[in-house]
């Protein structure tokens, strides 16, 4: 059997197995093949939609989306580094490949699945709306390949290049900042939009004008020019990616034999803190300390939280440039930010991964699970009550409206409760594994993906249904409704607290089941 029959059979593999899994696992697998399946249809039609455009403005387009896809590619395996155990090529190590054989195999892999056939037929669209004649058809077609080889080459050159940093702390420190630094730039578009600088027009046009001389600008043009002008770019394009194909077998070779530091040996020592002198020793006390050292040392924890913040900075801008600057802005945007923290919440065992028996064990009743929530819950709070208050008060005076600071403060300190009851609830209904040692964006196992969005949806849906009340208040001027945000908040963190008890030890095997797999 060939190399890339092989591996493309085990990733078909793979993703076959998604369906001999749980029910959970099943839903999941079929909400990302419905989710892809609706994005290559609705991006096909898009792209076919530009042939009823100016042909100079569909080309201006195409140049765009496809530099765009060329930079999604770039950035996004890395933060999904560890999702996919073929992006890793220490996964792959021992198999009895030669280097080239192996990089065939990784690149077959990842043209194999549900996701690169939506860009492969995304990216077909552009055929349709952009080519004319026969010149550019001819053309259209090899430029359709050649962006896609183009995309997958150059991820995999660099998360090759990187995979030993990405196995490191440091790596995933630095990454989540990155990250950070890519959410910020995404707003810039539209935050220029709304300030009115310019012609957008004009801008699309200098853009694209500067995008046409890029590798995925050139593919776009040469099928919007499909004569000997398109030809020869083309060509270029061809031959980058062989260069691109040439060092990344290269790093994947040096990747092979090079060791890294994610299994060096850690330092461990005892610690005695604020909370072990204000709380009695006991099951609450260490789930309380143990939840403020992942908050402080774990990547994926951190960059919660100060995602949460640049989120909110970013809406607060965008918000107040467009015109929304009322008295609510501040109450709104306190809330947002309240909600972003309580959002991590709601797989809470999914970082424990395998430890969580040593809890389970521990969890003789409902209670000792209720102990053990009500732990993790407090440790968000401690952190989380403060930083609202300082956003609440940023967004007041940035709103201009200092008045709204404490109705902020008590509305985000409501919805951070109302997050929390209702994240213990999906931690338990629908937990998925958060792999480990790798990097800070690391959603779920592989497999799991599906379930992991079905659980993030599920809990905005959940909190959006138990805010209603303060929203419809809110809609009708009546701010004074802030003043009971809080109860509301510790009301519904405590019942949903209790349901969770309920429903997580009456399924505990499955639920360590669910956070225990291989990622």
């Amino acid at each position: 059997m060939s190399t890339i029959a092989l591996f493309a059979q085990l990733k078909l593999r793979l993703l076959a197995g998604n369906l001999r899994g749980d029910v959970q696992r099943k839903l999941g697998f079929v909400f990302t093949l419905i989710a892809a399946t609706g994005l290559a249809l609705l991006g096909f039609l898009l792209m076919s939609l530009l042939r009823l455009a100016d042909h100079d403005v569909a080309a201006q387009l195409v140049i765009i989306a496809f530099t765009m896809f060329l930079i999604s590619w770039m950035i996004v395996p890395l933060l999904a580094f560890g999702l996919d155990d073929t992006l890793d090529p220490a996964k792959l190590s021992l198999l009895p490949l030669r280097t080239r054989e192996l990089a065939i195999g990784l690149f077959t892999a990842s043209v194999t699945g549900v996701w690169p056939a939506a860009m492969l037929v995304v990216t077909a669209g552009a055929l349709v709306g952009l080519a004319s004649g026969v010149g550019g058809v001819l053309l259209g077609v090899p430029a359709v390949l050649l962006q896609v080889a183009l995309c997958v080459v150059t991820s995999r050159l660099i998360t090759t290049s990187l995979s030993s940093a990405l196995r490191s702390r440091r790596g995933r420190d630095v990454l989540a900042v990155a990250a950070l630094l890519v959410v910020v730039l995404a707003q810039l578009p539209n935050l220029v939009m709304n300030r009115g600088l310019g012609d957008p027009a004009a801008m699309m046009a200098g853009v694209a004008a500067v995008f046409r001389w890029t590798p995925p600008g050139m593919a776009a043009h040469a099928m919007a020019d499909g004569g000997l002008v398109g030809l020869a770019e083309l060509a270029f394009v061809a031959v980058v990616v062989v260069v691109l194909g040439w060092l990344w077998i290269k790093a994947l070779s040096r990747a092979l034999v090079t060791p890294d530091g994610s299994t060096q040996g850690a330092s461990v020592r005892k610690e005695s803190g604020l909370i072990d002198r204000l709380l009695p020793d006991g099951p609450l006390a260490a789930v309380v300390t143990k939840e403020l050292k992942y908050i402080r040392r774990e990547p994926r924890s951190r960059v919660g939280w100060f995602s949460a913040i640049v989120v909110t900075a970013v809406l607060a801008f965008s918000f107040t440039r467009s015109g929304g600057s009322g008295e609510g802005a501040a109450i709104v945007l306190t809330s947002v930010g309240a909600l972003m923290i309580a959002l991590q919440s709601g797989n809470a065992f999914g970082i424990d991964g395998r430890s969580l028996w040593m809890n389970a064990v521990a969890f003789g009743s409902e209670r000792g699970l209720a102990v053990d929530l009500a732990g993790r819950h407090l440790a968000n709070a401690l952190i989380a009550v403060p930083l609202l208050g300082v956003i609440a008060v940023a967004a007041g005076l940035f709103t201009g409206h200092p008045a709204s600071i404490v109705p902020a403060a008590l509305a985000g300190w409501g919805a951070l409760g109302i997050g929390l009851g209702v994240g213990s609830v999906t931690s338990v209904v629908l937990p998925y594994t958060v792999p480990e040692r790798m990097n800070a964006f690391s959603g779920a196992a592989p497999g799991q993906g599906g379930q992991a969005l079905a659980s993030a949806l599920a809990a905005t849906a959940g909190i959006a249904l138990l805010s209603l009340p303060f929203v419809v208040a809110l809609v009708l001027g009546w701010f004074w409704a802030c003043a009971l945000a809080p109860f509301y908040g510790l009301l519904a963190e405590a019942l949903g607290r209790r349901l969770a008890a309920r429903l997580g030890f009456a399924r505990m095997p499955e639920l360590l089941g669910a956070v225990s797999r291989g990622g």
